[in-house]
Parts: structure tokens; C-alpha cells; sequence
């Protein structure tokens, strides 16, 4: 199955406080489990799902860079946490508080990686927006996709290291806020 441009309604969707959306994917990212509510929320049967890289939710609202942060940090064997926007099928869009960690062979090898999303605090979304329009607009601001996604990169870890801290240790105090 082919991806076809999906274009955001700016509709966003909403799931329980009691549900947890997981996935699970090869190296790749390409999916290889889905639950129910990934499949309910997202708007895909299960099938649609099986086989495609993780990136068939990908929200164009949601920055490169921010990706490049996540796939860095579980490729180095380390679980992160993030708030991410996704898309739906059909162009509807939702929130969620991400955990996304490696999978391990008996010999610590990487085989793989899971992620389980929650409702994430509406407070705390109020705060990351400005942070990824910022991100996004560097990465707009390049021609090339690649550079721009880097200078985005290199801001967003200049932002961190500002504040003294990582990225996790920033999402949990944005959580306190």
C-alpha cells in the first residue's frame, strides 16, 4: 500500500485518560503491532497498519527534528519520552505522551521498539506548540530538508543545554508546570 498525502482537517480527536495506544515495530520502524485504540483513534484496521513505517501517522505539524532527538536517543539503547501529534486517516489529528523504548534480544542486542502513548496534560500541549512552530520554521527555512532538519536539531539542543537539561528532564518539568 502506497502512502497518499493526507491532508489535516485540524480536527483533533480526543481518547480516555484509561486507555494506552500501543505499537510495536521492527528496526526499521515499520509497524509489526498495533492494539485496538492505535487502530480506533488513528482511523486504520489492523491490516492497513501490519507492515507500514510508524511515519503513516506523521503529523506535518510535528518536527523533523523532534524525530531525529527520538531515533537517536532509542538506536543508543535509551527510552525517551515525548509529546507528539498525529495524524488520522482521514486528516483528524491527536495529542498524546509518548514512551518510546528499544526491544532487547537475550544478548542486548537491539530487535526492535516499543511505544505506549497516553492523554497527554492539554497545560503542558499549550507549551510545547510554540516550541514546535519554532522548530518547524527552521526546518522551513532551508531548501534542503536534511540541513534544515539539522539546524532545528542543533536549536532544540541549544535550547536544552540553556536550560541544563535533557530532554526528558524538560517534558517532565513542562509536566510540573
Amino acid at each position: 500500500m502506497g502512502r497518499t498525502q493526507v491532508q489535516p482537517t485540524g480536527k483533533e480527536r480526543f481518547f480516555g485518560e484509561d486507555e494506552l495506544i500501543v505499537s510495536k515495530t521492527d528496526l526499521r520502524g515499520r509497524i509489526t503491532y498495533a492494539n485496538n485504540i492505535f487502530c480506533r483513534l488513528a482511523g486504520y484496521e489492523e491490516r492497513e497498519l501490519l507492515g507500514q513505517p510508524h511515519s503513516i501517522i506523521r503529523h506535518p505539524d510535528m518536527p523533523r527534528s523532534v524525530f531525529k532527538l527520538l531515533w537517536d536517543t532509542i538506536e543508543s539503547k535509551q527510552e525517551i519520552f515525548a509529546f507528539v501529534v498525529n495524524l488520522c486517516k482521514n486528516g483528524d489529528h491527536y495529542w498524546v505522551f509518548a514512551h518510546v523504548t528499544p526491544s532487547f534480544d537475550d544478548a542486548g542486542n537491539i530487535i526492535g521498539y516499543h511505544s505506549n502513548r497516553r492523554v497527554p496534560d492539554r497545560s503542558v500541549i499549550q507549551t510545547i506548540e510554540p516550541l514546535y512552530a519554532m522548530l518547524r520554521k527552521i526546518e522551513a527555512g532551508e531548501s534542503d530538508k536534511r540541513r534544515g532538519m539539522e539546524k532545528a536539531y542543533q536549536k532544540l539542543v541549544s535550547i536544552l543545554a540553556e536550560k541544563n537539561v535533557s530532554y526528558d528532564e524538560f517534558i517532565f518539568s513542562t509536566l510540573q508546570m
